[in-house]
C-alpha cells in the first residue's frame, strides 16, 4: 500500500507528469459549443478558404483575394498539446492577404492552430494541426 502511496505522490509532485487539461475553463468552453459549430460551418461554407502552410520562415496563412484585408479582424491561438506555457495568440491586422507567424516563435513539434476571425459581421472558425521540424 505504502508503495503506492509513494508512486502516486511522486507523480502528482513531478511537473514532468502535467495532468493539465488542454483548454482552461473547460465547461465554459463547453457551454459555447453550439456556437462554435455554427463558426466552423460558416468556414466550411466560403468557396476559398484561408490556406495555413509552414514554409522556412513560419506558419503563412493566406486569406482569399475576394476579401478586403483590412477588414478581417480576429485572432490566431496557437497552443502546443503537450506544454500550455509554449501557447500564445497573434492578432490579425493586415494590410496585405498574408498573415506570418514567425519561426522564431514556434518550438518544435505538433501546433494546434485556433483561427478565429470575422469579415463584414460573420464570424469564421477555422482548425487546424500542423507539426514544425
Amino acid at each position: 500500500m505504502s508503495f503506492i502511496l509513494y508512486f502516486v505522490i511522486k507523480v502528482q509532485s513531478n511537473s514532468k507528469y502535467d495532468n493539465e487539461l488542454v483548454v482552461e475553463e473547460y465547461y465554459k468552453h463547453d457551454a459555447r459549443f453550439q456556437e462554435e459549430m455554427q463558426r466552423v460551418q460558416n468556414a466550411q461554407d466560403l468557396n476559398h478558404k484561408p490556406i495555413i502552410t509552414q514554409t522556412h520562415e513560419g506558419i503563412t496563412i493566406v486569406f482569399p483575394q475576394e476579401f478586403t484585408t483590412n477588414q478581417i479582424t480576429g485572432t490566431v491561438s496557437l497552443y502546443r498539446p503537450s506544454n500550455k506555457k509554449l501557447d500564445f495568440d497573434t492578432p490579425i491586422s493586415l494590410s496585405n492577404p498574408t498573415l506570418l507567424i514567425p519561426k522564431s516563435k514556434l518550438a518544435g513539434g505538433q501546433w494546434g492552430i485556433n483561427m478565429e476571425w470575422q469579415y463584414q459581421g460573420k464570424k469564421y472558425l477555422t482548425k487546424e494541426s500542423i507539426y514544425i521540424n
